[in-house]
């Protein structure tokens, strides 16, 4: 167990079968400076949206061709054993090709897909949750809209997922290379992040880690 200035965080044992990710993005990856930098500085624009855009575009027919069992294995454990209101609302953002979704829509009662790129969400699967195109940084959702919001190697904006989420609703954030993941932040990043204070819970799981945070 350990704790951060602003709440604790409680670090449950592996999941069984863990998967050491072989070196991939390391700190100096540009999209781990960019995932910093929204965090921290709200360093986006129009200009950054649109080229990340095109970038996964570019990325969604290779991408909707492959699931990797071990890469989402820290979203099935998250949802097992982080403490998450499987039959409230959930939003998933970066959604990407439906990886993510898929894995929800097994087990919570709702949910929608949102992501910036027109092509990911193309090759999404229709069938598992509404989608819809947007910018994370300007939610097309009412205050307090969902019990649950995730994300699974996806961009954190802070100011959004609080405004967003219900005040008794949690956060999954999930990297599923751990710290090799290109858009990653550790744990006590996120938590430090996020607007006000919030505890957490997380565990490494296949090839990455999941984190639950709930408002303190």
């Amino acid at each position: 167990m350990a704790s951060s200035s602003q709440g604790e965080i409680v670090r449950l044992p592996d999941a069984p079968g863990i998967v050491e990710p072989e070196p991939f993005a390391g700190p100096d990856h540009p999209m781990r400076k960019l995932t910093r930098g929204v965090a921290f500085d709200g360093s986006w624009n129009a200009e950054r949206a649109t080229k990340v855009a095109a970038v996964f575009d570019g990325l969604a027919e290779e991408w909707s061709a492959r699931v990797d069992p071990t890469k989402l294995a820290p979203v099935g454990d998250a949802l097992e054993r982080g403490d998450c209101p499987l039959d409230g609302r959930w939003l998933e953002l970066g959604s990407g090709t439906g990886a993510g979704t898929l894995e929800l829509s097994k087990k919570v009662s709702e949910v929608v897909a949102l992501d910036l790129s027109a092509e990911m969400l193309a090759n999404a699967p229709a069938h598992l949750a509404p989608r819809l195109r947007g910018d994370a940084s300007r939610l097309p959702f009412g205050d307090d809209s969902f019990d649950a919001v995730m994300m699974l190697n996806m961009l954190l904006f802070p100011a959004e997922i609080d405004r967003v989420l219900r005040p008794h609703g949690v956060v999954v954030w999930v990297n599923s290379l751990g710290d090799q993941t290109p858009i990653h932040l550790p744990v006590t990043d996120v938590v430090s992040a996020l607007p006000g204070a919030w505890t957490a819970r997380t565990a490494n799981a296949g090839s990455g880690f999941w984190t639950t945070l709930r408002r303190a």
